[in-house]
């Protein structure tokens, strides 16, 4: 009956060795440092950078929301502007929609 059941043998000891902790955190810090420069720092850039343009903004200048409208600011308040996207045709927007300035005259008449 022996052959349906294995033996059991002691295996020896297995040699004992102990990372250090440093080398066990190592990967980590390596992970963490890798999303830091590829991902947050860019992102901060970002952010930074349209904020600035944000507080920028003035009256006349040709902008792109992020919703895809384009127009031309005709009036600014502290939180919202007015975007003027045709003759006589104005939209009140947050400051933060507005995702590009374009140069001026990039809005012609048709």
């Amino acid at each position: 009956m022996s052959f349906f059941i294995s033996d059991a043998l002691a295996e020896a000891p297995a040699a004992t060795e102990q990372a250090s902790a440093i080398t066990g955190l190592l990967p980590l810090v390596i992970f963490g440092a890798v999303l830091y420069f590829l991902m947050i720092r860019p992102q901060v850039k970002r952010q930074k950078e349209h904020k600035k343009m944000v507080e920028a903004l003035a009256k006349g200048d040709e902008v792109v929301t992020t919703g895809g409208m384009a127009g031309k600011i005709s009036d600014l308040g502290e939180n919202f502007l007015l975007l003027e996207i045709s003759d006589g045709t104005a939209v009140k927007i947050r400051r933060q929609a507005v995702d590009s300035v374009l140069p001026k005259g990039s809005l012609k008449e048709l």
